[in-house]
C-alpha cells in the first residue's frame, strides 16, 4: 500500500510522456514509416495533425514537475530540514514549514505558542523550546547581572542558527525534490531539474522574507495556551514600551522571560505587575452567561486588574427575577464599574448600584476610581419592552451627545474626563475630539478605531460567549475581553491585550498584544490632552 502514491505518479509521468507521440505513429508498419516511393510528398506529411491529443502538452509537464518540486521539497523540509540550536540557557529546534501566511511561532511546552507576524512568505519559522539546560539556567539565576549580556549571546546564537537553517533547508529541499523526481520520472535530467526548481522556489521565498521582515512583530505577539501563563510569556507591557526598540533586545526578553518561569523548578512564578501601569478589564455583553463571573474573577487575580469596566448588557431581559445574577459583582477582587446596556433595565441598574465595589455610570455621570476619571451614559433603550417601538439610532445619537456635552464640560473645569462609557457605538462615536478613550460593547464582536478627532474608540466583543442562548447554535461563541494598560501619570493608552477564551474556557486562551502607533519605538509621543 505504501508504493501505491508512488506507482500513480510514475504512470501519470509515462503518460505525459506518451502522450507526445502519435498513436498512428506508434501502430504503423515498419514498410509505411521507411519506404521512400510511398508518396512524392510522404515526407511532409505528420499523421500527429490528424489527431489533437497526440501534440505535446508542456502545460501538463510543467504542472507535473512543479507538483513533484513541491510536494519532494516538502518532504525534505520535513525530514532532515531543522536544526538544533542553543539560544541562550534554552536547547531550541529551528525548521522551516510551507505556510500561506508566514510569521515566526515559537513554542514553549508546556505553557503554550507564541505567534509573531514577522514576515510574509511561503514559509514560517517553527522555533521549538526543548529544554532549559539547567546549569545554564541556575547560572542566571544565581548571577542575574550576567542577563546583561544575554541581549548580545541570544543575537549570536540566532544568527548562528539561522545561518544552519538556511543551509540545511537548501541541502532537504535539493535532496527531496531530486530524490522523487528521480523516483518518479527514472531520469536523471527530470529529477535535476526539479531539484534546481526547488532551490529557485527557495531562494526566491528567502528573498520575499527578507523583503518583508518586521522586527518589531515582537512587540505584538500572540500567545495560545494556558491562561494562567499568558501575563509571564507575553510580557509586561509598559517594560515593552519603554525598554525594547530593537529585534535583538526584544528576543533576549522573551528568552529572559521563558528562562524566568522555567528556573530551576520549572513552575510558574507569581507575575509582578510593573506598579507604574494601571490595568484596565474591559468586559462587554455577558448576557446571563454564570461563567462569564469565574472567568472575570480569574483575570483579575492573573493581570492584578485595577478596575473593571463593563459596557453592559449584563442581562438578558432586564427583569427583577434575574437581579440575583448581579450579586458575585461584590467579590471579583477590584472595583466594578457598569453602563447600562439595552438588556439591561431601570430595576437592573438599582439593585446594582447598592452593591458593594459596584459604580453605576449614567447621564455623564463622572467618578473617580483607581485613579481615573470615568465618565458614562446608559443605553437610552430597553429593546425586551415590547410594549412601546424602538426609538433607533436617532436616540443613540442624542445619548451620545449629552454624554459629550457633560465630558466637555469636566474639561472646562480642569478636570478632564479619561474614559468615556456607552453600550452602543453609535453613542460612543458622539464623543470623538472630547476624551482620549471611549469603550463600547453591544454588536459582541471586537473592533478597535482611532475616529477623526483622535479619539481611540474600543468595542468589546461578548464576555459571556454571547449568553446561554448561543447553546442553541450547536457552538459556543468565543468569550471575549481585553486587559487595558494606562500610564499611571498620563492615564494615556500604553497597550492592550486581546483575551480570547474557547474550548475549556478557563483553560485555553489567545492572547494578542497591541500597542498604539504612537507607542512604538521612534513614534512622535502624542499629546496629553484629547
Amino acid at each position: 500500500m505504501a508504493r501505491e502514491p508512488l506507482r500513480l505518479l510514475r504512470a501519470t509521468a509515462q503518460r505525459a510522456r506518451t502522450a507526445a507521440v502519435s498513436p498512428i505513429r506508434r501502430f504503423r508498419r515498419p514498410s509505411q514509416t521507411h519506404s521512400p516511393a510511398a508518396s512524392p510528398n510522404a515526407a511532409a506529411f505528420d499523421p500527429s495533425a490528424l489527431d489533437p491529443t497526440a501534440r505535446p502538452r508542456p502545460l501538463v509537464r510543467a504542472a507535473g514537475l512543479a507538483a513533484v518540486t513541491v510536494l519532494g521539497a516538502w518532504i525534505g523540509l520535513l525530514v532532515v530540514g531543522s536544526v538544533h540550536i542553543s539560544v541562550g540557557p534554552m536547547d531550541t529546534r529551528m525548521a522551516l514549514r510551507p505556510s500561506l501566511t508566514g510569521g515566526t511561532k515559537i513554542n514553549v511546552a508546556p505553557l503554550g505558542a507564541l505567534e509573531l507576524d514577522s514576515h510574509h512568505a511561503p514559509l514560517r519559522l517553527d522555533v521549538d523550546v526543548d529544554r532549559l539546560d539547567p546549569i545554564r539556567s541556575q547560572a542566571l539565576v544565581d548571577h542575574p547581572e550576567r542577563l546583561s549580556g544575554l541581549q548580545d549571546e541570544v543575537a549570536t546564537d540566532v544568527t548562528r542558527g539561522t545561518l544552519g537553517l538556511a543551509f540545511r533547508s537548501c541541502v532537504a529541499v535539493v535532496f527531496g525534490a531530486t530524490a522523487l523526481g528521480l523516483a518518479v520520472y527514472g531520469r536523471p535530467r527530470r529529477a535535476l531539474a526539479a531539484g534546481g526548481l526547488a532551490l529557485t522556489l527557495l531562494t526566491a521565498s528567502g528573498g520575499a522574507v527578507y523583503a518583508t521582515w518586521n522586527p518589531n512583530s515582537v512587540l505584538e505577539p500572540r500567545y495560545s495556551g494556558l491562561l494562567s501563563s499568558a501575563p509571564s510569556v507575553v510580557g509586561n507591557a509598559r517594560s515593552i514600551v519603554s525598554d525594547f526598540d530593537v529585534y535583538q533586545r526584544e528576543l533576549a526578553r522573551l528568552v529572559t522571560n521563558v528562562t524566568q518561569l522555567y528556573e530551576a523548578t520549572s513552575t510558574l512564578p507569581a507575575y509582578q505587575p510593573d506598579p507604574t501601569t494601571m490595568r484596565v478589564l474591559h468586559i462587554s455583553d455577558v448576557h446571563l452567561n454564570p461563567a462569564a463571573w469565574h472567568i472575570v474573577e480569574s483575570l483579575v487575580r492573573q493581570y492584578r486588574v485595577s478596575v473593571i469596566i463593563d459596557t453592559g448588557d449584563t442581562m438578558d431581559h432586564g427583569t427583577a427575577a434575574e437581579n440575583g445574577f448581579l450579586d458575585p459583582v461584590s467579590d471579583l477582587g477590584a472595583p466594578y464599574v457598569w453602563v447600562r446596556g439595552n438588556h439591561d433595565s431601570a430595576s437592573t441598574q438599582r439593585y446594582l448600584a447598592r452593591r458593594k465595589g459596584a459604580h453605576v455610570v449614567d447621564n455623564g455621570e463622572v467618578i473617580n476610581i483607581a485613579g481615573l476619571r470615568i465618565a458614562g451614559i446608559g443605553d437610552p433603550q430597553f429593546t425586551p419592552d415590547r410594549s412601546s417601538a424602538a426609538a433607533g439610532d436617532a436616540a443613540e445619537h442624542s445619548a451620545g451627545r449629552r454624554l459629550a456635552e457633560a465630558v466637555r464640560d469636566r474639561k472646562a473645569t480642569g478636570a478632564p474626563v479619561d474614559i468615556a462609557l456607552a453600550h452602543n457605538p453609535i453613542a460612543a462615536r458622539e464623543t470623538d475630539g472630547t476624551v482620549p478613550l471611549a469603550l463600547t460593547g453591544h454588536v459582541h464582536h471586537r473592533r478597535t478605531e482611532m475616529l477623526p478627532g483622535g479619539t481611540r474608540l474600543m468595542t468589546e466583543g461578548s464576555t459571556g460567549g454571547s449568553g446561554l442562548r448561543a447553546v442553541d447554535d450547536g457552538t459556543p461563541d468565543t468569550v471575549q475581553a481585553s486587559v487595558l494598560y494606562l500610564d499611571r501619570d498620563t492615564r494615556r493608552l500604553q497597550a492592550w491585550d486581546e483575551i480570547d477564551l474557547g474550548g475549556l474556557g478557563l483553560a485555553k486562551a489567545e492572547v494578542s498584544r497591541h500597542l498604539p502607533a504612537e507607542n512604538r519605538p521612534g513614534a512622535t509621543p502624542t499629546p496629553t490632552t484629547p
